[in-house]
């Protein structure tokens, strides 16, 4: 019903954001990362929104792109998740920080969200992998579709592999992903220590 909602920032308060578009101040419940400092009033403000309609009660939801906005429908449509878990999680996991727990099946650190326990990161993984990419980790993502000899490297599995051991020697994850999709460019190879070793050289 409502894409998104561009207008003056108003007001911040514990949980939400007042958006003033022409004289009407929507109420927005947004992500924690924008209530500590990330915006200020009086600032021009453009969020994705979600309208989560109740017999009670009318919630607007909104992010600043619309990944997250993306992440956090498909976070609905696991069960037992509602608007306000979802944004919890939001709150707490970064969409890529997200999306490679998911995708690398770590729900150790799913779990560590607040209010996600064992069995609901487990829920997550088992119910939101297949509507995840790795490739949507990367920042250029949408900026052309991989090559052949890329995304074999990618359904192979080494890709996410070489992204994690990369992460594990300290590297963020979206830069570990732009290396070793590169690597894999380069090389056409869906071999982990191959991609492993291209990669370093595109970080360093």
């Amino acid at each position: 019903m409502i894409g998104y909602i561009k207008g003056t920032l108003a007001e911040i308060r514990t949980d939400c954001l007042l958006l003033d578009r022409d004289g009407i101040g929507f109420r927005i419940f947004v992500p924690a990362g924008l209530l500590s400092g990330t915006v200020h009033t009086g600032e021009e403000l453009m969020l994705y929104t979600y309208l989560s309609v109740r017999e009670d009660a009318l919630n607007l939801y909104g992010f600043p792109t619309r990944d997250e906005l993306e992440v956090f429908k498909l976070l609905l449509n696991v069960s037992g998740i509602g608007p306000k878990a979802a944004l919890g999680v939001l709150s707490n996991i970064s969409v890529d920080d997200l999306r490679f727990a998911v995708l690398t099946e770590d729900t150790k650190k799913l779990a560590k969200v607040p209010g996600i326990g064992k069995k609901t990161a487990a829920k997550l993984v088992l119910e939101l992998k297949d509507s995840m990419k790795m490739e949507d980790l990367l920042p250029d993502a949408d900026e052309g579709r991989p090559d052949n000899q890329t995304a074999a490297a990618e359904e192979g599995g080494a890709f996410a592999e070489a992204i994690q051991a990369l992460v594990a020697l300290g590297y963020g994850r979206s830069e570990a992903a732009k290396a070793v999709r590169a690597a894999a460019s380069e090389t056409g190879s869906n071999d982990t220590q191959v991609l492993l070793k291209a990669s370093l050289k595109h970080i360093y």
